[in-house]
């Protein structure tokens, strides 16, 4: 078992319910509205506007994460973590970063230019940055689709490192992530 600190509370939570919408919400209705459209396009139009809202609170909570996380650094890794470690946490750290950055902001301008408003949940109506441009839209989805390709490789290389630390190296990184150390 490691001595290492946990990670802070709200540093905890708001990992955990990003996580839980990305993987609970937002890929699944991703992966549903891109590979399975309903016919009914009413519900289709439902979906895309859920999927849509909830990468809006994801936006936010990146943010949100972003800031708490300049202001209150995570604990450092146990100073016997090789090299090659240390960098691929970092490396995979900053690009789901990124990535929880980019991909609503593609995906909200690749909606506007397909000539479609965004009213998060049906309730608030974001203004719309930029006008219908069919080239512009298919560009953004393009965009948008290998982001969504690479973040599922960048989650799977993150669950990898989880279980790599907790399992292989039983360093403790995965216990103080969820609080137990």
């Amino acid at each position: 078992m490691s001595d290492l600190a946990s990670f802070r509370p709200w540093a905890r939570r708001l990992h955990w319910i990003s996580a839980i919408i990305m993987l609970g919400l937002v890929i699944p209705l991703g992966i549903w509205i891109r590979y399975f459209a309903p016919d009914d396009q009413s519900f289709k139009l439902r979906l895309y506007n859920l999927h849509e809202s909830f990468g809006v609170v994801l936006f936010v909570l990146a943010l949100a994460r972003l800031i708490y996380r300049r202001r209150n650094p995570a604990p450092p890794l146990s100073s016997d973590s090789p090299g090659w470690v240390r960098l691929a946490a970092r490396t995979t750290h900053i690009a789901l970063y990124a990535l929880l950055i980019i991909m609503p902001i593609s995906g909200f301008l690749a909606t506007n230019a397909w000539g479609f408003p965004l009213k998060v949940f049906e309730l608030i109506p974001l203004p719309s940055p930029i006008g219908k441009d069919e080239a512009l839209a298919k560009t953004l989805s393009l965009i948008h689709w290998w982001g969504a390709v690479t973040l599922g490789v960048l989650i799977t290389a993150h669950l990898a490192g989880a279980w790599y630390h907790h399992v292989i190296r039983k360093d403790g990184v995965l216990r103080r992530m969820l609080g137990f150390s």
